[in-house]
């Protein structure tokens, strides 16, 4: 556990704690502003949470990196506020319980997070700081609507897209997009020299310079989001999920920009609102098919398969493509999200779960609610999934989206060479196979 010394305070002097953890910024941030609108001397905090760290296997994680260099940027805006962030590693009860007999802590602020773990955590810290008559406050800041705020007519979540799209819509107007500014409230940061910032070393991981997204909105891009997004030949994505997944950029100002120049990217926004939300009202879905007769196809869970795909290798030459470029950067097209996915469950009968669980090692931009529920969507097994028989054919999805093979070129250029592999299993067959096993389990059912 390490917390850095804080020698400027003591037991009398009250401060208040900020805790960051998916809201990496201090311009409209919600618990932030709120923070520093009712309190002074607000110190903002940081924990690189062992409990997550721990289950990390690669020292030059991706996402780790992405994170340190945030909590860089955010410090360095903090001390020309002359204020500094506490970052600390280790349990995060741990941490509290050693900060609550090192200093008086008037009140401690955060946002809100909807994930089981972080659920679990969140109320164990409130607990925690209630037993010591510290008030615990929480706020809505990483989507638009949160828990019960979108519901059927009787009260029910709901669990396919479209009616939950136009709810959102309908119930949304200005005020929960308008700018939260913290500006004013900056004076109320707590006035502190630089604070040690611990190093990657420290926590047993390597510095890489790893090429990161930028965190700047491209308007023009937005604006031609619909016609360009399926164009795997060029960047016509925002690329932004990275951003939106740590908070980096705030959501309502992602919100109306895309009420303002592109519906389809606004749709995007909400598919990441509904799918939080499905994890909010069914954490079962974290291991379990949400619909149950999923549960017992006979999937064949080749491991020499499941490898090749991992590896891009399986002789279908877009698939790998997407893997490999995934493999390589740690970023993978939507559309090559779907295409891969379903290639896994459906060509191979491989367990969504498993790739489920290896694109959560590799992506930047993970986030469980979302990667859940797209794999979920591949498998048919997911809420609004795509149907049983829809199969991709990932040579007629060439076609479609990169017709030059400018794509595969760029991330799979041994392609067309003579050692490439064969193709791991015919596309016709197991297109076959997998329409009669899914089609029998739903039969089975019916009878």
């Amino acid at each position: 556990m390490h917390i850095p010394t804080i020698p400027q305070l003591s037991q009398h002097i009250a401060i208040t704690l900020f805790w960051f953890r998916r809201d990496l910024r201090i311009v409209d941030n919600h618990g932030l502003y709120q923070a520093l609108k009712n309190h002074k001397n607000v110190l903002p905090i940081f924990i690189f949470d062992t409990n997550i760290l721990d289950k990390i296997g690669d020292v030059a994680d991706r996402r780790v990196n992405f994170i340190y260099v945030q909590i860089q940027r955010v410090k360095t805006e903090l001390q020309k506020l002359h204020s500094s962030l506490c970052v600390c590693y280790g349990q995060p009860m741990e941490i509290y319980k050693e900060l609550i007999n090192r200093i008086l802590i008037r009140a401690i602020y955060t946002n809100h997070d909807y994930e089981p773990y972080a659920r679990e955590r969140d109320q164990a810290v409130q607990d925690l700081f209630t037993k010591h008559h510290i008030p615990f406050q929480a706020f809505k800041d990483q989507i638009i609507f949160e828990k019960d705020e979108i519901l059927k007519e009787d009260g029910a979540p709901y669990t396919v897209f479209t009616p939950y799209m136009k709810k959102w819509k309908a119930k949304l107007i200005p005020n929960l997009t308008k700018v939260l500014d913290t500006q004013p409230y900056f004076q109320n940061f707590l006035k502190i020299p630089p604070l040690r910032l611990l190093t990657l070393e420290d926590m047993g991981f390597r510095i890489k310079s790893y090429s990161f997204p930028s965190r700047e909105i491209d308007i023009a891009l937005i604006k031609q989001y619909d016609q360009q997004r399926n164009n795997l030949a060029i960047k016509g994505t925002s690329q932004l999920s990275v951003h939106l997944r740590l908070g980096t950029i705030s959501i309502r100002t992602a919100t109306r920009i895309a009420l303002e120049h592109n519906e389809a990217w606004l749709n995007q926004l909400i598919w990441r609102n509904f799918y939080m939300m499905i994890l909010w009202h069914f954490p079962n879905v974290i291991s379990s098919s949400f619909k149950a007769i999923y549960d017992t196809i006979p999937w064949i869970n080749n491991e020499q398969h499941f490898q090749a795909w991992c590896k891009g290798r399986t002789g279908y030459p877009l698939v790998d493509a997407g893997m490999q470029e995934l493999n390589r950067t740690g970023y993978m097209h939507n559309r090559l999200r779907m295409i891969t996915a379903n290639f896994l469950t459906k060509h191979l009968l491989i367990d969504w779960r498993w790739g489920e669980a290896y694109f959560s090692k590799k992506l930047l931009d993970y986030e469980l609610a979302s990667n859940n529920g797209g794999w979920q969507w591949a498998a048919g097994s997911g809420c609004d999934a795509a149907s049983y028989f829809r199969i991709f054919n990932p040579t007629l999805q060439i076609q479609k989206f990169d017709p030059n093979l400018t794509y595969i070129k760029k991330w799979n250029p041994r392609f067309q060479e003579r050692d490439y592999p064969k193709p791991i299993v015919n596309q016709q067959e197991a297109r076959e196979r997998a329409l009669k096993i899914y089609k029998k389990i739903l039969t089975d059912q019916q009878g």
